[in-house]
């Protein structure tokens, strides 16, 4: 037995890409519980396995001395228990045993590499949908969590599908990765938990829209156009503000591409979401009229201190400066960070339907 535990572990560790050593301390810890148990000892145990034979020694750790201020043991004199059918417990708990820590090792493995990538643009495939997320193969043995939880239902939970979108089997997306859950966490899990993947993708995020650009516009790669702000509302419309590093760039242009082709392929991986890229200024005058695009803006007053501005434009550009429910607007507010009030050239104050006022929480 002892010989065939130490090829199984190391196969599994092999297979699993899991270090063969920590695999052997989980299990050993695992064994100390069981043994504890199935011996019936007063104080804890300690379980080792020699990593050359795989023997397994059972040790009771009994405490001597005095208990520390907290009032735990802070010394033990190890009292050799080693049953003399020691392998024949151990392949009986071995099985499910390794099967839990191969899993946990192999989630703890995940997190160890994808906590580090948070905000990462990676491309999956559909595996499969249930009412509350969508799972997205990123590589073999890889999988994320794309939630579209019912957030009246699930309070707790999060949204991060665009409106509209719904996904195939085998389906290619990219996504951006938010959160990667810690396995070691001991806070309370809530029931299905334990069968979700432990790292979550977004849609929604405006950062996706980010690397997307980052892809497709090598100016942004290489930090020749920085984006500056991005307002979005998912699946419908969104709005970036890039500023240009060299005088003789054009960052909007850099952006849309010749005939619009680099921001025609964001587009496309966003499902035809609308984006409107616009150029920032330190002016807020000028940023503020910029990010009204494309409706055409008359003049722009700002308080600075309350940071507000009054935007009065056309008669005819009203709706269009405003937007479908408040869309457009809602949008600037948010890019700029000012509260807009847009009012039109004939405005009069007995004329209520020519004034809007949008602040930056788009209220």
């Amino acid at each position: 037995m002892a010989s065939e535990l130490i090829e199984a572990l190391q196969s599994l560790a092999h297979e699993r890409k899991i270090d063969e050593f920590y695999l052997i301390e989980r299990l050993e810890e695992s064994l100390a519980r069981s043994y504890q148990h199935i011996l019936d000892l007063e104080w804890d145990a300690r379980v080792t396995i020699d990593r050359q034979t795989g023997r397994i020694y059972v040790y009771e750790l009994v405490p001597t001395g005095e208990m520390d201020e907290e009032g735990n043991w802070t010394e033990f004199d190890e009292r050799d228990v080693t049953p003399d059918d020691v392998s024949r417990i151990a392949a009986q708990n071995a099985k499910s045993v390794i099967a839990s820590i191969v899993r946990d090792a192999g989630r703890q493995s995940i997190y160890e590499e994808f906590s580090q990538r948070v905000g990462d643009l990676v491309t999956g495939t559909v595996l499969q949908g249930t009412p509350d997320f969508t799972i997205i193969k990123i590589r073999d043995g890889i999988e994320a969590e794309l939630p579209h939880f019912d957030l009246e239902r699930n309070p707790g939970e999060s949204n991060e599908r665009p409106k509209g979108e719904h996904y195939r089997h085998n389906q290619r997306l990219k996504v951006l990765i938010v959160d990667v859950r810690n396995p070691a966490n001991q806070a309370p899990r809530t029931r299905g938990d334990q069968a979700r993947p432990s790292i979550v993708v977004s849609r929604t995020h405006p950062d996706l829209i980010r690397r997307l650009f980052e892809i497709e516009v090598p100016e942004i790669y290489d930090g020749l156009v920085e984006i500056k702000s991005i307002a979005r509302e998912p699946g419908v419309r969104s709005k970036i503000a890039v500023f240009s590093r060299e005088n003789n760039l054009d960052p909007v242009g850099a952006c849309v591409g010749p005939k619009g082709s680099r921001v025609r392929m964001v587009v496309e991986e966003l499902h035809n979401e609308r984006v409107d890229v616009i150029q920032w200024s330190e002016d807020p005058a000028r940023y503020v009229a910029q990010a009204l695009s494309p409706a055409r803006v008359t003049s722009v007053t700002v308080d600075t201190d309350k940071q507000y501005a009054t935007v009065v434009v056309p008669d005819d550009q009203l709706s269009l400066a405003i937007g479908k429910e408040g869309q457009n607007a809602r949008l600037a507010a948010r890019l700029t960070g000012w509260h807009i009030d847009i009012k039109s050239s004939s405005f009069s104050t007995e004329s209520l339907g020519d004034d809007l006022l949008i602040d930056p929480t788009g209220k």
